[in-house]
């Protein structure tokens, strides 16, 4: 239960950074329908982050109320502020860059054998809408671009 515990409160804690980025993004938009997009984004991934939660405690671990301070993800949002000084363009490919991260941080845990079954279930839902957003911030930096 240990390893489950260890990446239910990875994913949450990278998950908190991107709802974090998402909402910054959002503020610093240029774009109204950017701004949109990005506010949107920021929701649905609170809900993937209220979902881990839950699941961590569920077996037995806290709740994650802040991100990662030293993570990848963390510094891609961390300078978002600065990259919007160069237009929506740059904000779109950064949030692409940190929706790869994340994707990635999710497979990785996907390939763990060791995952209880439920909060695999868990991880799975939530990669598919990691997944959507990953397609979405795709798009979103060919059509900034």
């Amino acid at each position: 239960m240990e390893a489950t515990r260890s990446i239910l409160k990875t994913l949450a804690e990278t998950s908190f950074d991107s709802v974090a980025g998402y909402r910054k993004a959002a503020e610093m938009a240029n774009s109204p329908q950017l701004m949109g997009i990005l506010t949107q984004q920021a929701q649905k991934r609170q809900s993937t982050l209220d979902a881990l939660n839950q699941e961590l405690v569920r077996v037995g671990g806290d709740a994650v109320t802040s991100g990662t301070t030293a993570g990848g993800l963390h510094r891609l949002w961390a300078d978002i502020t600065s990259l919007f000084e160069k237009g929506d363009e740059a904000a779109a490919e950064r949030a692409e860059e940190g929706e790869d991260y994340l994707l990635k941080k999710f497979e990785a845990a996907l390939k763990d054998q060791d995952i209880d079954p439920a909060a695999r279930a868990v991880i799975e839902q939530a990669y598919l809408e990691v997944k959507e957003g990953e397609r979405l911030t795709d798009q979103l930096a060919h059509q900034y671009d």
